[in-house]
């Protein structure tokens, strides 16, 4: 084995792995997260997917297991991804299951992953789309410390029969003041997904939030 062979096995090794069964592990995933994003609020469950991720050492990327797993799903070659952290792992494993470029801006991303909810940037530092294009806005993944134990909000809007309530916990609280300066903005804005293990809620742009006066 040459040098060169050598530094391909040493590089496939330490690549964290993505899924088994990539046709039915992205269908299934994907169907997780259509269901969380059309019924906000909703916590929704990725498992029985990335089994050799969740046995991997501390070589492998840090994110959690439904992020990566919503990462290994929903990004391709044309979709630019941003890093609000740094994660080596991570960005090699995106590169290599996906194909997905590693942009340096939050504006320049189709999708972005924040690993430290406190170190999120303004939300309107990412790209919000166009009047005529507002599909052309970024789809944003934030981990959070929990789902539940948080501030209490209430959402309101399509996909949900009259309210309902979520509590996620170690989500900055500009987070909900500054979605709420992008509504006027519809169609343009976020779609969001709060992850945390392997669970996860979506959060629309279509969503009205109202927050608990506690907070």
């Amino acid at each position: 084995m040459n040098a060169t062979s050598t530094d391909a096995h040493i590089a496939l090794s330490t690549l964290t792995p993505g899924f088994a069964d990539p046709v039915h592990d992205t269908q299934a995933v994907f169907r997780t997260l259509l269901d969380v994003l059309s019924r906000p609020g909703t916590v929704g469950t990725i498992d029985h997917v990335l089994p050799a991720a969740r046995a991997s050492g501390s070589s492998h990327t840090r994110a959690d297991l439904a992020a990566f797993a919503a990462l290994l799903t929903l990004c391709d070659y044309s979709t630019p991804v941003w890093l609000a952290q740094p994660d080596a792992a991570l960005g090699s494993a995106l590169r290599f299951h996906t194909g997905a470029p590693l942009v340096d801006e939050p504006h320049e991303a189709t999708f972005a992953y924040v690993h430290d909810a406190d170190a999120l940037p303004a939300l309107a530092s990412f790209a919000l789309g166009e009047p005529e294009t507002p599909e052309q806005s970024v789809t944003l993944l934030v981990r959070v410390d929990a789902l539940s134990g948080g501030s209490p909000v209430v959402l309101s809007g399509p996909g949900i029969k009259t309210t309902a309530t979520i509590a996620p916990l170690g989500l900055p609280e500009r987070f909900w003041q500054e979605r709420a300066a992008l509504a006027p903005l519809f169609p343009c804005g976020i779609d969001c997904y709060l992850v945390c293990g392997d669970a996860v809620v979506g959060l629309p742009r279509t969503t009205r939030v109202e927050v608990s006066p506690c907070m």
